[in-house]
């Protein structure tokens, strides 16, 4: 069971947004032709560090990671990793770790229990969907007692928006429609659960205007900013991360694709206030996750 043991007055940051993509045996949560073609897409190699190793990178530099994975169980016809197994190694390593949940939408009845039970026996602190992996769309009503539950249980949510490199280059996109993670659609989720903190992940290209318009309407909608290298961020991300949105924006890195260490030397180099910097690192993070 998962018991949060951070230090968070000597962290650094908080990095919202960390893949684990295998497990302690190499069973990867995607398929090998979507592995394939998501390492060429993001050029990241083909050797995907465990559990422990993630816990290593982060612990070496006095930072916390939100881990999980994605169950695209219906939609690939693929088992995906276990987050039971994720909330057991970030209770080996919960002085760095924070694991999140997930849950196949497509499977009903049989996804609330096991939203529940994820935190009732294992302590996961939040839930990561994956729209277009998992094959849904978040705003259809049928999805309502799931996100009712976690609502209930005063978790936040994740929430993959606009382009992916899963499935990128393949014929079809590997049958994955981008359309489900436009970020309006979580606009309605967000309405009729006023009390579920929705984070929208990554810069949500091509859809960056209806994401902010969202964030900036809906007091429970936030941004991660993970998957995208700060220097490409749309520039009107970083005008209303900077402004109106700088209690709403949070780092991410979507490590192991792209390493904390890349994200954070690029975004020094935005021209974020530095009153602002801290809120985005780590302040923003602590309140969202309840650690402040």
């Amino acid at each position: 069971m998962y018991t949060c043991s951070l230090n968070v007055d000597a962290l650094t940051a908080i990095d919202t947004h960390v893949h684990i993509e295998v497990d302690d045996r190499g069973h990867n949560a995607l398929t090998d032709e979507l592995v394939v073609a998501a390492s060429k897409y993001f050029k990241a190699g083909a050797t995907k560090p465990t559990l422990d190793e993630v816990a290593q990178v982060y612990r070496e530099r006095k930072m916390a990671a939100v881990v999980f994975t994605v169950d695209a169980t219906t939609s690939l016809g693929h088992p995906p990793n276990s987050s039971e197994e994720i909330a057991e190694g970030a209770a080996r390593n919960n002085d760095v770790l924070i694991p999140f949940g997930s849950v196949d939408p497509l499977m009903g009845e049989v996804a609330v229990q096991r939203a529940r039970a994820l935190v009732a026996n294992h302590g996961v602190r939040g839930f990561k969907f994956h729209p277009t992996l998992q094959n849904f769309d978040p705003g259809a009503k049928e999805f309502t007692p799931l996100f009712a539950t976690i609502e209930e249980l005063g978790l936040p949510a994740i929430f993959h928006t606009g382009q992916t490199g899963i499935g990128a280059g393949l014929p079809g996109g590997a049958g994955l429609c981008l359309n489900l993670s436009n970020p309006m659609l979580l606009d309605s989720v967000a309405a009729r659960h006023p009390h579920l903190q929705i984070v929208m992940a990554h810069p949500s290209v091509p859809w960056q205007d209806e994401a902010l318009a969202v964030a900036t309407h809906k007091a429970n909608v936030w941004i991660d900013l993970s998957g995208w290298s700060p220097k490409y961020f749309p520039p009107q991300l970083v005008r209303q991360a900077n402004s109106i949105l700088q209690d709403k924006v949070l780092f991410g890195s979507d490590f192991p694709l792209i390493h904390p260490d890349r994200w954070l030397a690029d975004f020094a180099a935005l021209d974020i206030k530095e009153e602002v910097k801290p809120k985005i690192l780590k302040g923003n993070a602590l309140r969202l996750l309840g650690l402040s």
